[in-house]
């Protein structure tokens, strides 16, 4: 892994995050944007979390959230940025992969026209990709799965990326697939492979899906809610819920050590992920 621990990190995807490179956006805003939920309070949480981190470094004038099931309301964060002094804003999309809502609700609802939209005040506003595709998420998910099961030897451990997996929500489906398949290149674990709660390969037969006698099982979602912490342990077969299937590892389930993580969007290291979204988009929308 490289540096995730620290903004300035050498990252091959789109070059050194310097000093000087984030001082170009130091009078430029940021407008991270979630789904939110009316029934899960936990579901704006990782997003909240990531924006007043970032907003602590002093990177950007002026840090804000707004979502789509939540307030403050996407309508409303067009207004959000009225200084003057203020020439630019980021809009990144805290999301696992592209999709309905990246591609559709949030250009319409922020009357954006593309990756570059400028505004009869003149000020620019620059749509990024969603974090989830940015490739440090692959690293991230490796550092979830040392960090829950340190002791576990890679060669006798499966991962499992578990999705939500429908029809009507599928390209969260080929991004863990896509996750999945960077990480078994690497050729660290027994085995890497993709599970779903709603279709094959089932996450409620894990058990099926490798030999190895530890299991380390990641939900990749951005935030931690009823589905991971509650539903997919019990698909799992683990008998605590709540919060605390997050801390008894490793459970003993048919007889495997099954280690259990959070959602992999409440790493606190996604913070720089979206300020990396912010600075690639930058070098391609000026080099344009």
């Amino acid at each position: 892994m490289t540096g995730l621990e620290d903004l300035c990190y050498p990252s091959k995807h789109s070059g050194l995050i310097t000093t000087k490179r984030m001082a170009e956006i130091s009078t430029s805003a940021l407008l991270v944007v979630g789904h939110g939920s009316t029934v899960n309070a936990r579901s704006s949480a990782p997003t909240w979390t990531h924006a007043r981190k970032i907003q602590r470094r002093n990177i950007f004038a002026e840090v804000q959230c707004a979502f789509w099931k939540e307030e403050p309301s996407l309508r409303d964060a067009r207004f959000f940025f009225p200084d003057e002094t203020i020439s630019e804003v980021f809009v990144v999309p805290n999301f696992i992969s592209e999709g309905y809502f990246t591609q559709t609700v949030i250009p319409r609802e922020l009357e954006l026209e593309g990756p570059i939209t400028t505004r009869a005040n003149g000020q620019i506003w620059i749509y990024c990709e969603p974090v989830g595709n940015n490739p440090l998420v692959t690293e991230l998910l490796l550092a979830r799965a040392r960090e829950i099961a340190p002791n576990a030897e890679p060669t006798e451990t499966a991962l499992l990326i578990v999705a939500h997996g429908t029809e009507l929500n599928d390209n969260s489906a080929v991004a863990a697939k896509r996750e999945a398949e960077r990480i078994r290149a690497r050729g660290e674990f027994a085995t890497v492979a993709n599970a779903y709660m709603e279709e094959p390969p089932l996450i409620a037969e894990w058990d099926k899906l490798t030999n190895a006698p530890n299991v380390i099982v990641v939900p990749f979602f951005i935030a931690d809610g009823l589905h991971s912490y509650e539903d997919i342990p019990k698909l799992l077969g683990i008998e605590c819920t709540g919060m605390d299937v997050f801390r008894k590892n490793p459970h003993r389930v048919r007889g495997r050590s099954l280690y259990y993580g959070k959602a992999i969007g409440t790493d606190p290291r996604f913070a720089d992920i979206i300020i990396e979204q912010t600075l690639n988009a930058r070098s391609v929308t000026h080099a344009g």
